[in-house]
């Protein structure tokens, strides 16, 4: 299952993507055009969760990208193929499962959930979606950075069980909070993973923020541009508040909400 989910998750990112997966959440994840760059990006997502976790990557891995897995021990690491001289290094690894990924498969995906007495089946979330069509509803326009780390970290989220929060910068994942009954304690989560890196990161949350005490929190944590579906009847509490701090924020009109 994480396996899995670590697939899922890279196999969103046209771009050269690494994902670490724990527990079926990405605790790192990163976007760079060498391949070898966006592992260690990832590794240092959480590198105190990374231990024991599923690496996927959506290339073929090369030598130095397996080389800079050999010193953490991982369960699997997962991608569509491998360079003979990384095969060869993974394989000296214990206890480490080395798979390889053919095409998709054709037909629409399902998502099942069993309950008691039954099973609940829902279409996969694999909704299209177009960054370029969101609403910005903040005094300030979030920059030409700010969007493109808006899309990483939204797409991110997508990934992570709710209630999803999401510290992105530079196009990796510095922060996380997932599976909490409430959205403050996500964003205190992220905050205390990403540290120092919180500052000039943009937060993605995969459902609407119902106050504003989300919005204070990420400000004091130094986060200045923020995506999040809109919707709730204190929308405009929250706009001014991401205001009073001079943050930009999008409505991207979708919510995600995995469970």
């Amino acid at each position: 299952m994480d396996a899995d989910a670590a697939w899922r998750t890279v196999s969103d990112f046209a771009e050269p993507t690494v994902a670490v997966v724990k527990h079926n959440n990405p605790c790192g994840l990163a976007t760079r055009e060498v391949i070898a760059e966006a592992y260690e990006l990832a590794y240092e997502g959480d590198t105190v969760s990374a231990f024991g976790g599923i690496v996927a990557i959506n290339r073929t891995v090369d030598a130095k990208t397996a080389q800079a897995m050999d010193a953490i021990f991982y369960e699997v690491v997962i991608a569509p193929g491998y360079d003979d001289d990384a095969l060869a290094i993974l394989q000296r690894k214990r206890n480490l499962r080395i798979l390889t990924v053919g095409s998709e498969p054709s037909g629409k995906a399902l998502d099942l959930r069993p309950i008691s007495g039954g099973m609940l089946v829902q279409g996969a979330d694999d909704i299209e979606e177009n960054p370029t069509e969101w609403k910005t509803v903040t005094e300030r326009e979030p920059s030409a950075t700010e969007r493109q780390d808006l899309a990483f970290a939204w797409k991110a989220a997508k990934h992570i069980k709710s209630n999803a929060i999401v510290f992105a910068k530079d196009r990796a994942l510095v922060g996380m909070g997932a599976g909490q009954p409430n959205r403050v304690v996500s964003v205190h989560l992220s905050q205390r993973i990403a540290g120092d890196r919180a500052k000039g990161a943009v937060l993605a949350s995969d459902a609407f923020f119902p106050f504003p005490d989300n919005i204070e929190l990420a400000a004091e944590a130094g986060i200045t541009a923020i995506a999040q579906p809109g919707g709730s009847v204190r929308d405009e509490e929250v706009i001014a508040a991401a205001d009073k701090a001079g943050l930009a924020m999008v409505f991207t009109g979708v919510r995600h909400f995995r469970h």
